[in-house]
């Protein structure tokens, strides 16, 4: 497994440019975030968005959430009604997941039966260049096998838990595993699904 050592502040274009190259092969990536080790790949290479599911065994009913980097790129893939724009503006970048109705965009594999996506964009100078310059979002899924009771903490744990099975990280250092907030906003409404590191009172303010 080839790791990459980028710079979490001034990312080397050198290194980006090996794993943006990496992306458009198809190849999976390992990469740091502000909750976990993320995998991912191109949203647009459906052989490669299959290879993680067979690697971590998941059904394919259930979807996968992915990273885009700012608001403009989030509303080329979901529906941003006006309390959800207010909402991200406020906190991403943050440790949050937002759940909103899907584009036309966004693959069927990546959708949800009611036909909604989750989005993330991390508190994370790395992942958000490397999402700027592809053009697109990565899948975001966290970086564990099935069998794992937590996920990987630094890219040598990612080494030893994965060996061949993926080619490429990003090294992030240490990075103590917590969960996203999860958020629904559907028709002006929102609800947290699930509580995570991201704070959870600034929703109550508004609902």
């Amino acid at each position: 497994m080839k790791i990459l050592n980028i710079h979490p502040q001034t990312p080397q274009q050198r290194l980006l440019d090996i794993a943006l190259n990496h992306l458009n092969q198809g190849g999976l990536l390992a990469y740091p975030t502000d909750t976990c080790y993320g995998l991912g790949c191109s949203i647009r290479n459906k052989k490669a968005i299959d290879a993680i599911y067979r690697l971590k065994r998941m059904k394919p009913d259930k979807p996968l959430s992915f990273i885009c980097n700012d608001l403009t790129n989030i509303s080329e893939y979901a529906q941003v009604s006006n309390l959800a724009y207010k909402m991200m503006r406020k906190l991403l970048p943050g440790p949050y997941t937002f759940v909103l109705p899907a584009t036309r965009e966004v693959p069927k594999l990546l959708q949800s039966k009611r036909k909604e996506v989750g989005i993330r964009v991390p508190d994370n100078t790395v992942v958000l260049e490397l999402v700027r310059q592809l053009g697109n979002p990565i899948i975001s899924t966290t970086c564990q096998l099935a069998d794992d009771d937590m996920p990987a903490t630094d890219v040598w744990d990612i080494k030893d838990r994965f060996g061949h099975l993926i080619d490429m990280a990003i090294d992030g250092d240490y990075i103590y595993p917590e969960v996203s907030t999860v958020v629904s906003i559907r028709d002006d409404e929102c609800e947290v699904l699930r509580e995570g590191k991201g704070d959870t009172s600034f929703f109550s303010s508004l609902v």
